[in-house]
C-alpha cells in the first residue's frame, strides 16, 4: 500500500520516518500506548539509546518512569525527565537488590500495583577488562560484567513479573550487540555478558510467555554513547560498520527508540524471544 499522492514519508535526512510513514498508511494502525506505564531502566544522557526509547515510548502516549544510577548522572537525568511532563525519575544500583525492590515497591504504588513495559538499557565492564589479552580477564572483573550487564535482567524481570501480571501482560525489552556472537577487539568481556543477555531473553521468553509477558532484545549498531566511547577503537568500529554495512551508514539513536516502540506494542504481538537487528544490515556481512 502506498502513502496518498502527495505525502512524504521521509525526514530531512532523506530517510524513511516510521512512524509518520504508519500514519499515512490509512493507518490504518498507529502505535498508542496511552494508560501505559513503562520502566525505562538505564538512562545516562540525551545520547543514550536508553533516553532515544524513552521518548519513543513518550511520543506514543506512555508514562514513563525512568532509572538512573548514582548521584553523578542525576542532573542528566533530572533535565531530560524534565521534558517530558509527568515522567517519574528514580535511583536504582542494580547490584543492589534492596534498591531493586525499593524501586518495584515505588513503580508498584505509583501505577495502581500495575506496569506494561520493562527497558534494559544496563551494561558496564570495567576498562582493564575490555582492553587487552581477554583471557587475563580477572575473576572480580567477570562478575562485575555479567552481574551488572545480564543478571540485572533477570533480577528486574522477577520484580516486574507480578506487576506485568496485574496489567495482564506486558514486554521486556533489553539492548545486546554482535560482540555476543563475533569477535571484537576490545569488547572482550563484554560480548560474553551480551552473549548471557541474549540466553537470558530466550529463556525469560519461554517462561514467562504464559502470562503474556513477551521478552526480545534489540542489537543495535554502534552508536556514540557515554559507554562506547569508553570502548578503545571504537571510531575505528564506527566507520568498518558504515563502509561495510548494506546501507552504507550507521544507525541514529531515533531507530532503535522505534525498534522498541514497535517491540512494545499490541503490533509485536506474536513476537517474543527474538533478537532485533538493528544496525543497518550489517550482521548479515561475513567481514
Amino acid at each position: 500500500m502506498r502513502p496518498p499522492r502527495g505525502v512524504s514519508t521521509q525526514n530531512r535526512a532523506g530517510r524513511v520516518d516510521f512512524r509518520r510513514a504508519l500514519a499515512t498508511l490509512g493507518a490504518v494502525r498507529t502505535i498508542d500506548l496511552s494508560g501505559k506505564t513503562a520502566l525505562v531502566a538505564g538512562v545516562a544522557n540525551q545520547r543514550s539509546l536508553a533516553w532515544a526509547i524513552a521518548e519513543a515510548l513518550s511520543d506514543a502516549g506512555a508514562r514513563l518512569i525512568v532509572t538512573y544510577q548514582g548521584e553523578r548522572l542525576q542532573k542528566n537525568v533530572a533535565e531530560l525527565a524534565a521534558t517530558r511532563p509527568g515522567t517519574q525519575m528514580l535511583p536504582c544500583d542494580v547490584t543492589n537488590d534492596v534498591e531493586i525492590y525499593a524501586l518495584f515497591q515505588k513503580i508498584g504504588a505509583a501505577a495502581g500495583g500495575k506496569l506494561d513495559i520493562l527497558v534494559h538499557s544496563i551494561a558496564f565492564a570495567r576498562r582493564e577488562d575490555l582492553d587487552g589479552d581477554f583471557r587475563k580477564t580477572s575473576r572480580e572483573g567477570w562478575h562485575t560484567a555479567l552481574d551488572i550487564s545480564a543478571y540485572s535482567l533477570l533480577a528486574l524481570t522477577n520484580r516486574a513479573t507480578p506487576l506485568m501480571q496485574a496489567a495482564g501482560g506486558g514486554s521486556i525489552v533489553s539492548l545486546t550487540f554482535q560482540a555476543s556472537q563475533r569477535v571484537f577487539p576490545n569488547y572482550n568481556v563484554m560480548g560474553s555478558a551480551k552473549a548471557a543477555l541474549e540466553h537470558a531473553t530466550r529463556q525469560l521468553a519461554y517462561e514467562l510467555g504464559p502470562m503474556s509477558i513477551r521478552v526480545n532484545t534489540i542489537s543495535a549498531g554502534p552508536v556514540a554513547t557515554l559507554s562506547a566511547r569508553g570502548i578503545h577503537g571504537f571510531s575505528h568500529m564506527a566507520k568498518h560498520h558504515e563502509k561495510m554495512s548494506p546501507l552504507k551508514r550507521n544507525i541514529e539513536p531515533r531507530e532503535v527508540g522505534d525498534a522498541a516502540l514497535f517491540l512494545c506494542s499490541p503490533m509485536a504481538s506474536g513476537i517474543t524471544g527474538t533478537t532485533l537487528y538493528v544496525d543497518t544490515g550489517y550482521h548479515i556481512m561475513g567481514v
